[in-house]
């Protein structure tokens, strides 16, 4: 029981290795060095972690309770927590935010490489606290290591290379860590290239060519051209436009001392992927078919000449500078100081046909984040600190839609927890101060002021279970696209269209700032031979920020306004486990969640009810696992949502460490993905009409560490 208490109630430091690697937790106790507010947390490290992981940062969580991918085609894939995504949700490389444009827009990938983890940690619920507006959804960390906090305790050396079936997709990774005097060295890096993905049946669900055509057809259209055009932009067996390459390479060290260290890391990746054939092809049909004065024999002049020109790709590059630095125990009463900055140069270009830049969006980040925590006094012990960042991001080019906007944040939170006896209570408040300032339109200055608390209890009834309560007001800036998208559009064929998402996207400089009452109740349960969490959650809003398809056209493109509304979330969480023997272990788990937007209905693109178990076996050179999730059909996908079927994946995998004769170890390894080949479309993702998950796959590789 102490254990599962510990981790879940992030009460003390965890540590696990992948390539034997120290790391410490966001979760970390604030009695050693730093402090969390005591929410659910979902911890993924070790052979565990390199099971999961995927070429997106969604698809290697989505397994878990509570979290879902959101999916954009095979490269794009962002986490999904308990219904919330896109900018509620803050992703963190080592503790700082990571700066890209994928909380901007479904089709932007992270800039994280799940693969390279040390481990994948998730803060369920409002983590405003400690990481600001951006985290009323939860958080996601990434730790990898490139900043090393202590001396190797050796050399070592780690490569991986992999072969999935269902793309093609060809992924090497690599990493080096080593000591020269008092300096700690860490190198990694990763390519992965990866063709159009196969799906089982059309890439394009026959519901959404059936809703265009009674569109069409309500519309006098000629329904014999348009039945063939369709046939023509649909693919059977694969998606098209879905393929890429990705390079990532770190390089990183640290100065060790006695009492702390200082260390910098840089990091430079490129992204280049096709977004799906499909959303924005379809809209393109339709735009096509209202030009009137272009005829049958010029079409398909125009098409040959132009080839893929309705084909969308991301160009992508990132630049990500660290400093870290820790000092324990400067003085009796200051036990430790911890100070982390970052400079990210990203930059990203959606490009339309052969080389035609339609938007190029960057963001210039500077992101720092100060902690100071103070030596136990009585029974209370806690953690002051400021977070700041400055921002200048947004969208250029002919399409643009967002203008660049200067960002700055500020804010200050105030952490303390108490211990006694069989209780651990923990308590806290963050301000945060938000200013927008738009470059070179007319669009107004804004700023936000948000205030968050919250209140969490642990209570250990008895020697197998303890409670945990947590409840929270928290508090969310409007972000940038929420704000300025079509800034001051009065006729909406004037939208500037987001072709990479096939709509027009429309903001509000009125909106208010969004307010999330959560309370969340959590029993831990630990035998000799089961462990178990049930968690329970409600969440409250007022002004919540949700983009609604209002059902309305541009030229063919639907229109999706922010609009701001009171909302409710509720769901349950389930996660047990059983040791069935020494060599044998049970995992079963459920999650479900219910969202409603008042006035506008059911919440759009929720997760679906879902039932998994997953049964591992590890005995002696050998191991593996079958594992089964059942997820329901989605028959409240919001307004003007198309519903999605319920489905069952079966996945299996095994693993055979080689015996060798030195201190090396060499391992051999087997997935088997989505072996019924079922048709899976996720509820979660916006193109899930156009993009189903891949179908049955087989994943071999091998990895060599000394």
């Amino acid at each position: 029981m102490k254990n599962m208490k510990l981790m879940l109630a992030t009460l003390v430091s965890v540590s696990a290795t992948a390539q034997e690697a120290d790391y410490e937790l966001v979760t970390t106790a604030i009695h050693t060095i730093r402090t969390e507010t005591a929410l659910p947390v979902t911890v993924l490290a070790g052979e565990d972690l390199r099971r999961a992981s995927s070429a997106t940062l969604g698809n290697t969580l989505a397994n878990q309770p509570g979290i879902n991918n959101a999916s954009f085609g095979p490269a794009v894939g962002q986490a999904v927590i308990r219904g919330q995504g896109g900018r509620r949700v803050m992703n963190l490389s080592n503790n700082l935010p990571n700066a890209d444009a994928s909380g901007n827009s479904a089709d932007h990938a992270v800039t994280m490489e799940p693969i390279l983890a040390d481990a994948i940690e998730v803060l369920r619920g409002p983590s405003t606290l400690l990481y600001g507006s951006g985290a009323i959804g939860g958080v996601v960390n990434i730790i990898d290591g490139r900043i090393p906090r202590s001396l190797h305790d050796k050399s070592k050396f780690a490569v991986e290379a992999r072969h999935d079936t269902a793309a093609d997709l060809d992924t090497l990774t690599g990493r080096f860590e080593f000591n020269t005097g008092n300096i700690a060295w860490h190198v990694d890096g990763v390519r992965r290239e990866w063709n159009n993905m196969d799906v089982p049946g059309f890439a394009i669900d026959p519901a959404y060519l059936e809703e265009d055509h009674d569109e069409e057809h309500d519309a006098d259209h000629d329904e014999h051209d348009e039945h063939e055009d369709e046939e023509e932009e649909n693919t059977f067996g694969y998606i098209d436009n879905s393929g890429g390459e990705t390079e990532s390479f770190t390089f990183g060290g640290s100065w060790v001392f006695d009492n702390g260290f200082l260390g910098l890391a840089v990091n430079r990746l490129t992204n280049n992927y096709g977004l799906p054939a499909g959303s924005h092809d379809h809209a393109h049909e339709h735009e096509e078919d209202h030009d009137e004065d272009h005829g049958d024999e010029d079409h398909d002049e125009d098409h040959d000449e132009h080839g893929d020109e309705e084909n969308v790709f991301i160009d992508m590059e990132s630049t990500r500078y660290d400093l870290t630095g820790e000092w324990r125990n400067l003085t009796p009463f200051l036990e430790h100081v911890d100070y982390r900055l970052s400079y990210s140069d990203y930059e990203h270009s959606e490009i339309e046909g052969p080389g035609e830049i339609g938007t190029r969006y960057s963001n210039d980040s500077w992101q720092q984040r100060l902690q100071l925590t103070h030596a136990r006094i009585g029974n209370w012990h806690g953690v002051l600190g400021y977070q700041g960042s400055s921002d200048e991001f947004g969208a250029r080019g002919e399409e643009s839609f967002i203008p660049v906007t200067e960002i700055d944040s500020n804010g200050l939170f105030l952490v303390e927890d108490f211990h006694k006896d069989n209780f651990t209570v923990e308590v806290g408040a963050r301000f945060n101060h938000d200013e927008y300032s738009p470059k070179n339109i007319s669009a107004p200055q804004l700023d936000f002021n948000t205030f968050s608390y919250s209140a969490s209890m642990l209570w250990d009834f008895n020697s197998i279970a303890s409670l945990g309560v947590n409840a929270s007001n928290s508090e969310r800036a409007p972000s940038v696209e929420e704000l300025y998208s079509n800034f001051g559009l009065t006729d909406f064929e004037d939208c500037v269209i987001h072709f990479a998402t096939g709509s027009c996207e429309i903001g509000s400089t009125n909106f208010n700032e969004e307010v999330s009452r959560n309370l969340d109740v959590t029993l831990y349960w630990e035998q000799e031979r089961i462990s178990a969490s049930v968690t329970a959650f409600y969440n409250n809003f007022d002004d919540y920020i949700a983009q609604v398809t209002t059902g309305a056209e541009v030229d063919g493109f639907p229109i999706r306004e922010y609009q701001q509304t009171d909302a409710t979330f509720k769901g349950l969480e389930v996660d047990i486990t059983f040791m069935l023997s020494e060599y044998l272990s049970l995992q079963v788990f459920g999650d479900t969640i219910d969202g409603d937007l008042g006035a506008n209905g059911d919440a759009p693109r929720l997760p679906p009810n879902r039932f998994g178990s997953r049964l591992s076996a590890d005995y002696g050179n050998w191991s593996g696992f079958v594992s089964v999730l059942y997820a329901g059909a989605q028959d409240q996908p919001g307004n003007f949502e198309l519903p999605t079927d319920s489905y069952t994946r079966w996945d299996i995998g095994v693993d055979y460490l080689v015996p060798t004769d030195n201190s090396g170890e060499f391992r051999l390894f087997v997935r088997g993905r989505n072996l019924g080949d079922e048709e899976i479309r996720l509820a979660t993702s916006f193109l899930r009409g156009f993009a189903p998950e891949a179908g049955r796959s087989v994943e071999a590789g091998m990895r060599f560490s000394f």
